[in-house]
Formats: structure tokens, C-alpha cells, sequence
């Protein structure tokens, strides 16, 4: 399952503040980093910068080819 690249980098955050991350990642069914991606996107948006959509990564069985 390969999507489109995504940047990695290490971060340092409080003790506190992951927790508070972690537990609306679990109220929202979301990992820690998909909850951080989602409130830098709510960040960016309400000062005014476009961002481009994300790219969804394809999901199920890839179409049948028409040669079978």
C-alpha cells in the first residue's frame, strides 16, 4: 500500500500536550500523527493559507484488466 510521500521529521511536544493529542485522536478514531495532520490543516485554514487537498490513498482490489 503505497500513497503519496510524506514528509517525516522528528518533534518534540510536552508530555501533557500528547496526551491531550492523543486522547482527541481516540475520540475522533484517528492515530496521533492523522490528528496533528488534521489540526495543522484546521491551523493553516483559519489564517487564510490555501493548501492544497490531500491525496486519498486508493483503497479495495485494483480493477480487473479486460484481457482476462
Amino acid at each position: 500500500m503505497s500513497g503519496p510521500a510524506k514528509k517525516a521529521f522528528p518533534l518534540r511536544l510536552d508530555p501533557a500536550l500528547y496526551a491531550a493529542i492523543e486522547r482527541a485522536a481516540a475520540a475522533d478514531l484517528r492515530s496521533v500523527n492523522a490528528q496533528l495532520e488534521c489540526l495543522l490543516r484546521e491551523a493553516l485554514a483559519r489564517r487564510g493559507v490555501k493548501l492544497t487537498e490531500p491525496v486519498a490513498a486508493k483503497r479495495g482490489r485494483p480493477p480487473k484488466s479486460k484481457e482476462e
